[in-house]
Order: C-alpha cells, then structure tokens, then sequence
C-alpha cells in the first residue's frame, strides 16, 4: 500500500509545472541543508505529515478533468521509497506527471524517469561546491549522475537554478554554465532568491 508522507499540497499551481495547470504535492524530507531553502518544514522525514496519502487521493479524483497534471515536489520526492508506486497511482487517474528534484538518489530517479511526464531539476551550484553547500560529502557527484541520467532518458525538463547572491554569483553562475555544458546540457534557467523576511 502506498503512504507517500506527504507535507502539504497546493491545489492550484500554475508556476509549479510552466504552462501546466497542476496539483503539486510537497513530499516530506530531504537529506540536504542548502542554507537558503525556503521550505525548511519539508526537511525532516519524520515530521508530522500535513495531510495523509488517502486524503491527499480523494482530492485529486476531485480534481480529474480540471487539472493537467500533478507534480511531486519538496522537499526531495526520490528520498521516499513509495514515489514509483504513487505516481503510478495519481497517472492511473489520468494526470500527467510532473517531478522536482535536485538529484541526491540518482538510482532512484532512473527508476521514475519512464513514469514522469517532466522533470523540473535544481541545479544547486557548480558540481564542485556542492559538499559545502549541501552539507553532504560526495552532493555533487549525485547531482552530476543524476543530471546525466535525465539527459539520456530525453524527458522535458526545466534545468533551474535559484541564484541565491551567496552561493551563486556572476563567476559561479558561469562555471555551471561551464559544468553544463560538458554534459550537453542546457544553460539553466535563473531564478530569482526571495531571502525570508
């Protein structure tokens, strides 16, 4: 039985997937502390979740024909072993699927690769700043790996980057440039940091 844990839900998001009408589900947990995240509530993968799996269906049946598709955000969706088996759930029901993810699970992310519609995938810093960014040894080989295998899989992806003045300035907005583009990528697109207030 799936039990996708679940930390909230948007039920009408037109950024979330562009061009797309969508649902977006926020899963719990991610095993990164970037310094500048804006949803710090989503980081823990034992917090108490927002809304159930069955709660989180129900509204979504409600919702079949009036949306385009539903995406699973965060948090970071491929830390949850039960993703593949959720979106299998929620496609049933005749929804695209949208996927945001940073790429920490790069074996996991393969496996849902056939399964999802588009990828929205963050791209956090150049590949060689990740550790300390992240506060995890080994974050940017992982997003490397993972940002490759999406690139061989052809699925429609928005590759973005939230341009955080700290972590990515002009010199390091260019050397991910750099980093992209040595593995056919696309520039990514920039945008903008919103600090908390």
């Amino acid at each position: 039985m799936t039990d996708l844990r679940l930390g909230g839900l948007a039920r009408l998001s037109t950024c979330d997937w562009p061009g797309e009408l969508v649902a977006t589900l926020f899963c719990q947990g991610c095993p990164w502390r970037c310094p500048y995240c804006h949803n710090t509530h989503l980081l823990s993968a034992t917090a108490p979740a927002a809304l159930t799996w069955n709660e989180a269906v129900a509204f979504l049946e409600s919702r079949r024909g009036l949306l385009d598709g539903v995406v699973f955000s965060g948090g970071e969706p491929t830390l949850q072993t039960v993703l593949p088996d959720a979106i299998a759930t929620v496609r049933s029901m005749g929804f695209k699927i949208g996927l945001h993810t940073a790429g920490p699970f790069p074996d996991r992310l393969e496996r849902v690769l056939s399964l999802v519609d588009w990828v929205g995938f963050d791209v956090k810093a150049p590949f060689e700043d990740y550790d300390c960014l992240t506060g995890v040894t080994g974050s940017g080989d992982k997003a490397r790996d993972s940002l490759i295998r999406l690139l061989a899989a052809g699925t429609q992806r928005d590759i973005r980057i939230t341009a955080d003045p700290a972590w990515a300035d002009a010199g390091a907005l260019e050397r991910i440039g750099h980093d992209l583009a040595a593995l056919g990528a696309e520039p990514p697109r920039v945008q903008a940091y919103r600090p908390n207030t």
